[in-house]
C-alpha cells in the first residue's frame, strides 16, 4: 500500500451498504456542494482520495461531515492502486468509485440502488453457496457529458490481425455488458473485487489496468454490466484514455492473451516464449525472467480461469454484449478439449532496450479479507 493518512470518517451516515468512493482529478470544484449531494443520496461512508498537495480544507471539511474519510496520499499514485486502498478502508459491501467532476442525475438514492443489485430469493436459491448476494462484479452507471449526450462507455474486446483492440459503444439497454468500467466508475461488490485481486498496480497505463481488471474478471467467471437506472453527468468533458503499447500492454498480454485454456485450467506454455522473445527483442536472459514470473503467477490461479482471451472475444458478436454470460460461468466448460482453441499471438510491441516487467504481488491487507488476499 501507498504511504497515506486517513483522517475523519468517524460517523456512518446509513445502512445501505453501499459507500462512495471520490477520486480527485484535480480542479477547483466546490467540495462541500459535492459532499452535501453525497450526504442526500444515502451513502454509509464516504472516501476522499487527495492527492500529495496541501488541502487546507481538510480539518474543516471532516467537522462538518463526518461520516467523509478523507485519504491523504503521499505520493501520486495510479487509479487502480487508489481504488484498491479505498476497497482496504471501507466495509461496506458495495462501493460506487465515482470522480469529482461527476454529478449524480438520477439513482433513487443509495438503498434504491442497493436493492437493485440484490438477488432475488430463487436467484439466491439457485446459487447457493455463492459468497455474495450481489449480481455481478461491478455496474456501470449511464453517463452524459456536459451537454447531456450519452458518452460511448460500453467496451468491447477485438482481434484485429492479432492484436486486442477496444471498441466502444454507447449503451442501448439494461444489462449490457462491457469488458470493463469506463474511466473505473462503477458499483464493485467488494467481495468480488477483493477475491479476483483487484486491480494490477505494477501497471503504470490506467487504459491497461483497466483492460487487466476486465479481461481477468471475464477470465475468472465475473461479468461487468451496465445500468441505465443510475445517470451521471460530467461537469466538463471525460479524459481521453491512453491505449499506447508500452510494457503495461506486455505484463497484460502475459497475463491475460497468452495462456492457454484446457480442459479446467489454464497454463502458460513454454513455446509461448519464442515468439514472445522474438516480437521483445533485447536481453534474453531479462525477457526470460518477466515469462518465467508470469507463467508462476498463471499457475497459481490456472483453476480460477474459465475460458481463454479468445473465447471472451467471441462473445461479443453483437455490439458490446456476450451472447452467453452462462458460457463463462463454467457450464460449459471442460465438456470440450479446448487445447485447439488457443490464443492467437498478439502484437507485442518492439523495444531496443526493453526493461523486464516487475510482477509484484499486490495483496489486498489481511483486515480486508479476513483471510489472505489473492495477488495480482
Amino acid at each position: 500500500m501507498p504511504p497515506y493518512t486517513a483522517v475523519g470518517g468517524t460517523e456512518r451516515g446509513a445502512s445501505s451498504g453501499l459507500s462512495a468512493v471520490i477520486l480527485n482529478r484535480g480542479g477547483r470544484y466546490p467540495r462541500r456542494t459535492l459532499f452535501q449531494e453525497l450526504e442526500k443520496v444515502g451513502f454509509d461512508y464516504i472516501i476522499s482520495m487527495e492527492g500529495p498537495q496541501e488541502r487546507y480544507d481538510v480539518e474543516e471539511l471532516s467537522g462538518r461531515f463526518p461520516q467523509v474519510r478523507f485519504i491523504l496520499l503521499k505520493e501520486n499514485v495510479s487509479l487502480g492502486e487508489q481504488i484498491n486502498l479505498a476497497a482496504s478502508e471501507l466495509s461496506s459491501s458495495l462501493f460506487f468509485v465515482l470522480w469529482n467532476d461527476l454529478r449524480i442525475l438520477h439513482s433513487g438514492g443509495a438503498s434504491r440502488m442497493v436493492e437493485r443489485l440484490q438477488l432475488g430469493q430463487e436467484e439466491l436459491y439457485k446459487n447457493v453457496g455463492q459468497k455474495s448476494a450481489y449480481r455481478r462484479l461491478c455496474s456501470i452507471p449511464l453517463i452524459q457529458n456536459s451537454h447531456f449526450e450519452n458518452l460511448p462507455t460500453i467496451s468491447a474486446p477485438a482481434l484485429f490481425k492479432g492484436t486486442v483492440k477496444t471498441l466502444m459503444f454507447t449503451p442501448e439497454r439494461e444489462g449490457q455488458s462491457s469488458l470493463y468500467p469506463f474511466d473505473g466508475v462503477g458499483i464493485y461488490d467488494r467481495i468480488r473485487f477483493i477475491d479476483i485481486g483487484g486491480f494490477d498496480t505494477s501497471l503504470s497505463s490506467t487504459h491497461w489496468q483497466l483492460m487487466d481488471f476486465g479481461f481477468r474478471a471475464y477470465l475468472w467467471g465475473e461479468q461487468i454490466s451496465a445500468t441505465q437506472l443510475i445517470r451521471l453527468s460530467y461537469d466538463g468533458e471525460p479524459p481521453p484514455e491512453d491505449s499506447t503499447t508500452d510494457e503495461s500492454y506486455r505484463r497484460f498480454y502475459l497475463k491475460n492473451l497468452a495462456p492457454i485454456f484446457q480442459g479446467d485450467h489454464a497454463s502458460l506454455p513454454l513455446r509461448r516464449f519464442f515468439s514472445y522473445s522474438w516480437r521483445v527483442g533485447g536481453d534474453l536472459f531479462t525477457i526470460w525472467e518477466e515469462f518465467l514470473k508470469a507463467r508462476r503467477w498463471i499457475k497459481d490461479y490456472q483453476y480460477r480461469f474459465r475460458s481463454d482471451a479468445r473465447a471472451i472475444t467471441e462473445l461479443w458478436e453483437s455490439v458490446g454484449e456476450p451472447t452467453d454470460i452462462e458460457y463463462l460461468r463454467g457450464k460449459d466448460l471442460g465438456m470440450e478439449n479446448r487445447e485447439k482453441q488457443t490464443t492467437p499471438e498478439a502484437s507485442i510491441p518492439a523495444a531496443a532496450a526493453p526493461t523486464a516487467i516487475t510482477l509484484a504481488s499486490k495483496t489486498l491487507p489481511l483486515s480486508v479479507t479476513g483471510q489472505e488476499g489473492h495477488e495480482v
